[in-house]
């Protein structure tokens, strides 16, 4: 498209206004006229009638004195709205994809329902060869793994004995947790590091680091994972490069749903 076509066919005095809303950032909260003309580099005249069609608007607001100017919250329901309307999967598989790499060979988001967790979205490079064919809608208990483990952590322990009886408990490796104390002192353990840890107990051959993804409640609304064969680095290693990594993404993705207002039902709904 020629520039012509361009001018045409786009309006001038919004993309003028979107410049005035974007200049208000965390170091400028209110400025006067002249210090929005500056940042926008935009004639005095042009921003004196932007900003008084964003008053009138709602966008903008008055600040401390008349002469000066900051953004209104109807601003910030534009980006609520956004996010609430994004496809779920769109909101989490990037943060998936950075998960996996030379550390990690698999990311996974997953809720619990009833005594399990299920995958609701994942990302992988490899873990087929070891047996480990885990896809979206698997289901597997919640009481034996680091996925479970980081979301039980957070519910009462009432509700935490409820979900244990629900299933029989067996192990599927010599280390697998099976026993209320176990699991017990499993859950502890992710209250005071942030985040589970599986070592080999889930499967053969295969670790896994999980972190919840809470609400503004503190509540666990889902859980992150991410997954590596035990033959590339020792366990500590593993924690060293995986934890924070795994703990910025959960972080990152709860503060996300709870803007979108999503809860455990829609989650799940959305990515089935």
């Amino acid at each position: 498209m020629n520039g012509a076509e361009n001018s045409k066919s786009n309006i001038q005095s919004l993309a003028k206004g979107f410049r005035v809303l974007e200049v208000f950032d965390a170091n400028n909260l209110e400025m006067t006229l002249t210090e929005i003309a500056v940042l926008a580099e935009l004639d005095a005249g042009t921003v004196f009638r932007i900003v008084n069609t964003l008053l009138m608007l709602g966008y903008l607001e008055r600040g401390e004195g008349k002469k000066r100017y900051r953004l209104s919250i109807k601003v910030l329901d534009l980006g609520f709205h956004a996010i609430g309307r994004r496809d779920m999967r769109d909101l989490v598989r990037p943060y998936l994809r950075s998960l996996v790499g030379e550390v990690s060979e698999a990311a996974s988001l997953c809720v619990l329902d009833s005594a399990d967790v299920v995958f609701v979205e994942r990302v992988h490079a490899g873990l087929v060869r070891l047996g480990v064919d885990i896809r979206i809608g698997s289901r597997i208990p919640a009481y034996y793994t680091a996925i479970g483990h980081s979301i039980l952590a957070y519910l009462s322990k009432s509700e935490v004995k409820r979900i244990l009886g629900m299933r029989e408990r067996v192990k599927l490796t010599p280390l697998t947790t099976t026993t209320h104390a176990e699991i017990e002192e499993r859950l502890e353990f992710v209250r005071r590091q942030g985040y589970a840890l599986s070592d080999q107990d889930a499967a053969p051959l295969l670790r896994i680091i999980a972190a919840p993804i809470m609400d503004t409640d503190g509540h666990p609304l889902a859980a992150l994972s991410v997954a590596a064969p035990s033959l590339h680095m020792n366990v500590e290693q593993f924690v060293e490069k995986a934890a924070e990594p795994v703990l910025r993404a959960a972080a990152e993705i709860g503060k996300a749903l709870s803007i979108s207002g999503s809860a455990v039902a829609a989650i799940g709904s959305a990515f089935r």
